[in-house]
């Protein structure tokens, strides 16, 4: 479907990112027979909990889901795909499930997105393909008594994005969204991934980059700084660079302050609804976050505002209708 270049929109108006995908998840109280379906009826290893094999064994939740957050005025919905590499499948014996589990899990994003820009035009949807960090890490040990010991290498884990990344564009993404970066190593082997993709395909889409800064410290888990990580990511050309998770919305403003002053890329900002409490939920209502958020926008601090753990349908509406009040933040240079 023909739509505008989300690259120029950017410059138009703030886009709204969705929310979060696995809080909404629960609610349908899903059973070990949920995510078997048919196709995995027979596997060995447990499955409940593997969420992004709901594109193949239930398809209707994540349409209703996606649904939801494009009713409360989603600009661009995220695929189910964030353990969607051999490397987080592994986990469940699912590695050659992987091209499936992304390329529907796009498919069916498109095809909704779709639908809601045909119903109307003047606001189109956009498919962003998550990529998340997977559970190992490149610039850390593991082993408490060899610091040089790796879980993976580089090649492992760039091959393993290969995969992934295939199976998005493949299923027809708008957008690649590189996200929850704890380890900005992951992250450049994810993203020299994307060129060896795009070089192979002849394409090119928009890259969002997000990483996630982990405690008060202000850094990620890697060490690096805002601006550190800012830096390490840059010689990539980007339709945004921000932060999510982790963190709730007053908590990352300092840290998207130092990006919205430093950077010539879009800003993206899609925290957590707050801190979790003691029972792992998330206690801050959309009005909550609003009140915080409206500083974002009051400081021309983000391009691309959206919700992260414990964010539902009724904080993006919130969200939707406060950047619909504002100015997008300037982007100084060429968008990728």
């Amino acid at each position: 479907m023909n739509k505008p270049d989300i690259r120029e929109i950017i410059k138009e108006k703030i886009l709204v990112l969705d929310g979060a995908m696995g809080s909404l998840i629960q609610t349908y109280k899903l059973e070990e027979e949920d995510f078997r379906g048919e196709r995995f009826k027979n596997h060995l290893i447990p499955l409940m909990g593997n969420n992004d094999l709901l594109a193949l064994v239930r398809p209707d939740i994540l349409k209703e889901i996606h649904g939801v957050y494009l009713e409360a005025g989603a600009d661009i919905i995220e695929t189910n795909t964030f353990s969607g590499t051999t490397i987080a499948q592994a986990d469940y014996a699912l590695e050659d499930a992987v091209y499936d589990i992304n390329y529907y899990s796009a498919k069916i994003a498109r095809e909704i997105a779709d639908e809601y820009t045909a119903k109307d035009p003047g606001k189109p949807r956009y498919v962003a393909g998550t990529i998340g960090p997977t559970n190992r890490t490149l610039s850390l040990s593991t082993d408490v008594n060899d610091p040089g010991h790796r879980a993976i290498t580089w090649n492992q884990l760039k091959t393993a994005y290969k995969e992934q990344i295939e199976a998005l564009i493949d299923g027809g993404v708008d957008v690649l969204l590189v996200e929850t970066i704890f380890d900005t190593l992951n992250a450049k082997a994810c993203l020299f991934s994307i060129e060896e993709v795009f070089e192979e395909k002849e394409i090119k889409l928009p890259i969002m980059v997000s990483g996630t800064i982990t405690d008060a410290s202000g850094r990620t888990l890697s060490g690096q700084t805002a601006e550190a990580f800012l830096i390490s990511v840059s010689h990539m050309d980007l339709l945004s660079v921000g932060f999510n998770c982790a963190l709730g919305a007053k908590m990352m403003k300092p840290y998207l302050d130092v990006l919205s002053k430093k950077t010539e890329f879009g800003v993206s900002a899609h925290p957590n609804a707050g801190l979790p409490n003691e029972m792992g939920e998330y206690d801050e209502t959309p009005s909550d976050m609003i009140d915080q958020i409206k500083e974002y926008h009051e400081g021309d601090m983000v391009n691309i505002i959206g919700g992260c753990c414990g964010t539902t349908p009724e904080h993006i509406k919130a969200m939707a209708e406060l950047a619909a009040k504002y100015k997008p933040r300037e982007i100084k240079g060429d968008c990728c």
